[in-house]
């Protein structure tokens, strides 16, 4: 169980690296516009705030592959209790959908965790 557990931390540090790359530099083009169902407009005025949302979630992903690689358990819970955290609050504030997409993963990777003790 353990090796699903680390598993899943990579796919979620995929999924981060993946929204780091949306957000920073593909943001005002056409997959970063479906992706998050935005106007030209609306992207080109947001584009700052988004490419700085991106570095987060590139941090958020460096730490994930960071865990993997130390074997550090305390590590990786802690940047997906921080993933989760930001996956509520994007849920909360934004779309639910985010909720599907950042927090549910995570949450599913620190069961694994759990349950692999």
């Amino acid at each position: 169980m353990s090796n699903v557990a680390w598993g899943l931390v990579v796919l979620v540090g995929l999924l981060h690296a993946w929204f780091m790359v949306l957000e920073m530099f593909l943001w005002t083009r056409p997959a970063g516009l479906k992706t998050f169902r935005n106007t030209p407009e609306r992207a080109e005025a947001t584009r700052v705030l988004a490419a700085n949302q991106g570095l987060y979630n590139g941090f958020l992903a460096a730490g994930l592959f960071y865990s993997t690689i130390t074997g550090s358990r305390e590590f990786a819970l802690f940047f997906l209790v921080c993933v989760v955290i930001a996956g509520l609050y994007g849920a909360w504030s934004v779309s639910r959908r985010i909720f599907y997409v950042q927090a549910l993963p995570a949450l599913i990777a620190i069961a694994a965790f759990c349950l692999a003790r």
